[in-house]
């Protein structure tokens, strides 16, 4: 597994509900490709219960979050 406490993580997690233009995308976690390259280690700040979960890579300049 990952140290996930001293790397920046490479994707970030969002809750998508609706779609195109009236989506909305609530940040929920992050994800860091473990070790091996096999999988992710995700931390999540909440579960959601209904939408739908998108994993995106980390850029500073994403507009979806939050919108």
């Amino acid at each position: 597994m990952s140290d996930t406490n001293t790397n920046r993580p490479s994707h970030r997690l969002f809750n998508v509900n609706g779609d195109g233009d009236n989506a909305r995308w609530t940040d929920i976690g992050v994800a860091w490709a473990t070790k091996d390259g096999k999988g992710y280690t995700l931390i999540l700040n909440a579960i959601p219960v209904n939408g739908r979960i998108v994993m995106r890579t980390n850029d500073e300049k994403d507009t979806k979050k939050g919108s």
